[in-house]
């Protein structure tokens, strides 16, 4: 479909207006077809327009950042994103974090972060609170997206990913300009990077790992498209070349949300070495450099080591629980 064609397709859906296998239809058949940038554009502009947006003091919204897989990589693993986004708010960074619970997964962001502790029921203006105290809000996708209730059914009924797993990463409701973006289909790399531009936003890195994992790998190269000034540019990233030692997938398998809350929980308090560790790291420096923070990789690695080792992780974790379950 070309973006009319798509926008006036999503317009009913979102509408509730499309029967329900007319709409089971439409999702397999983009699956099928693999979704053009017309097409998951038109689909951003409408869920963005029928969205409970977020809105923040104009002097944070520029700032704002969102480290984000679209999922449906099968692997897992740990919560990865969720982790970085904590670490980065220890880091001054001010973080919105769009997610839901698991779907493609053992454990969604917001089955990890509710079992930390962390309120996922907040009205707008106490997210907005928690983002002005802590630098950290969650933005829960049930909650923002009230025309879901219209389309979740049907995405249910279907056994393999549809174009909502892109959707998810797309459409934060805070309409952030930073964003890092996992992908677990290479061949979509450039086209959510792509759609990120016509959506409007100003600095985003795109990966997805050889091996399969929506997130930078420790295990094989990725494929990285970064967004910047405007223009998409295209490159490959070998954790080795940055220091990393090789470990598989296996090596940062978690759990359902409750284990994988005691991971992140670990992570962030510099009780865990090795692989778990490093690949928070390693996404971590890259949202760094998306977030204007660091220069490059090193310094990003660098920055992200001294927030776990001095402290400042495992007192932002706390402070986020704390204001979080007192608004």
């Amino acid at each position: 479909m070309n973006y009319t064609e798509a926008k006036a397709a999503f317009e009913t859906l979102f509408s509730g207006a499309m029967e329900e296998g007319a709409a089971r239809q439409l999702l397999i058949d983009l699956y099928e077809r693999g979704e053009n940038v017309d097409e998951l554009t038109a689909a951003v502009e409408v869920m963005k327009a029928h969205a409970v947006k977020l809105d923040v003091d104009p002097s944070i919204k520029s700032k704002l950042i969102d480290v984000v897989g679209t999922g449906g990589d099968k692997s897992g693993s740990i919560n990865v994103s969720s982790t970085v986004c904590l670490l980065l708010a220890s880091m001054g960074c001010y973080v919105a974090k769009h997610g839901n619970r698991s779907i493609t997964s053992k454990s969604g962001s917001a089955d990890m972060l509710e079992s930390l502790g962390i309120r996922l029921d907040l009205p707008t203006d106490k997210q907005r609170k928690l983002l002005e105290e802590t630098g950290f809000t969650f933005l829960f996708a049930q909650n923002h997206h009230p025309a879901m209730k219209y389309i979740m059914p049907v995405r249910k009924s279907i056994s393999h990913r549809t174009i909502f797993n892109f959707l998810g990463p797309l459409t934060n409701p805070a309409d952030v300009k930073k964003q890092f973006v996992g992908v677990y289909d290479p061949d979509f790399v450039e086209r959510i990077a792509q759609t990120l531009l016509n959506s409007g936003t100003l600095s985003a890195m795109v990966v997805s790992s050889r091996d399969g994992l929506d997130e930078l790998s420790l295990g094989a190269p990725s494929f990285v498209a970064t967004l910047k000034n405007g223009a998409i540019t295209t490159d490959e990233l070998d954790p080795q070349s940055l220091g990393f030692k090789h470990a598989g997938l296996d090596a940062i398998k978690g759990g359902e949300g409750e284990e994988n809350a005691r991971i992140t929980r670990a992570i962030l308090e510099g009780g865990i070495d090795g692989a778990k560790r490093d690949v928070v790291i390693l996404n971590t420096a890259a949202s760094l450099i998306v977030e204007g923070f660091a220069r490059d990789y090193q310094d990003g690695i660098q920055m992200a080591n001294e927030a776990i080792d001095s402290g400042k992780a495992k007192a932002a974790l706390e402070k986020i629980i704390k204001v979080s379950q007192s608004l």
